[in-house]
């Protein structure tokens, strides 16, 4: 705690630091929340395994907060970022780790699971009016934070490899993504034939990243913003419904809560979602839960290097129960094209 509360003081020189806790359950970084005399700020430590240029995390955000400023009446307010007290964007300790500081938005709620579907409604709007936000920012102004995120063709290439050199295995989740390889390039083949443009993307909506007000329960901020970088809106989509409709208990998908999200999304949408946006929807939907599921599968193999974990079979849990969920969303695929064609 002693580190925590000196690292935290590069941050704020003329406060008393008074406590330092984890705050979230990120799979990658780790993240505090800082209490001194006068406030409360965010403070992480990037994870340089992940993110080997943590100084292009801070030149998205003010990319972002500069843009967000030209806005008129936006409904989302982002962190603001933090300088040390060298009066720089981020902190290297003696370690070489690197830390930043973002301001806490308080009287806000982090969910884990929805409680309504008017919780629902409010994800849907959130994430659209996110991306309408962004939907004249020229996406060559930022960097790619995390080059190969959300490319799924590279996602199926890294898997191969690391398939070849372990002696891991399971039957389930290899028959899964042999089975499925070939959808894996559906929205990069889009992106390729110019249907499907590139765009500011957050990159990681799932609902623990949507900030509720407590007074309202209304979403008042969209956070953990590392991975926004150029992309394709349909890989927001799909991660924040993944997210948002995957049933635990049983790995099914809640065609109510896709309902609820989608149509609320469309709504706020607006211009900026054209008719391409709309023919690659369910790909986006079916894919995403794939993607990820190889992911934590590829990690297991590769001996746990990426996400946390508190167990050595955490990750073929993990990749196990996404590839049972597109399997249900492979399963209700008409459901799913009747619902986006009514909402069209």
């Amino acid at each position: 705690m002693t580190n925590l509360i000196a690292i935290a003081n590069q941050f704020c020189p003329k406060q008393t630091v008074i406590d330092v806790q984890p705050l979230g359950n990120g799979l990658i970084n780790d993240t505090f929340l800082v209490t001194t005399a006068d406030s409360r700020f965010v403070l992480q430590r990037i994870n340089r395994q992940v993110f080997p240029e943590p100084a292009l995390i801070s030149a998205n955000l003010q990319v972002l907060s500069q843009h967000l400023a030209q806005q008129k009446n936006p409904r989302l307010q982002l962190p603001d970022i933090i300088s040390s007290i060298d009066k720089q964007l981020n902190f290297q300790d003696s370690h070489g780790d690197f830390w930043r500081a973002q301001s806490f938005i308080a009287d806000t709620d982090s969910l884990e699971t929805l409680r309504s579907l008017a919780d629902a409604e409010q994800v849907g709007f959130a994430l659209a009016h996110f991306h309408k936000l962004f939907s004249n920012l020229n996406p060559a102004l930022l960097h790619d934070t995390l080059p190969g995120f959300h490319i799924p063709p590279g996602y199926l290439q890294q898997y191969e490899q690391v398939r070849a050199q372990t002696s891991l295995s399971d039957a389930f989740c290899a028959e899964f993504i042999y089975n499925f390889a070939v959808y894996a390039d559906g929205l990069e083949q889009g992106k390729h034939a110019g249907s499907l443009p590139l765009r500011a993307i957050h990159g990681d909506p799932k609902l623990n990243n949507f900030l509720f007000a407590k007074a309202s329960s209304q979403i008042v901020s969209l956070i953990d913003l590392d991975t926004v970088k150029p992309g394709l809106v349909h890989y927001d989509i799909g991660d924040c419904l993944r997210s948002c409709c995957h049933q635990e208990a049983t790995d099914e998908f809640d065609l109510d809560i896709a309902a609820a999200i989608l149509s609320s999304y469309l709504a706020e949408a607006g211009d900026f979602f054209s008719a391409a946006d709309y023919q690659y929807l369910y790909p986006a939907i079916r894919l995403i839960p794939f993607e990820l599921g190889l992911r934590f599968y590829s990690d297991y193999l590769a001996g746990n290097r990426y996400f946390k974990v508190t167990q050595p079979l955490q990750n073929l849990q993990r990749a196990s129960s996404q590839f049972r969920l597109c399997a249900d969303i492979m399963a209700k695929e008409a459901q799913l094209k009747a619902l986006l064609g009514q909402l069209r």
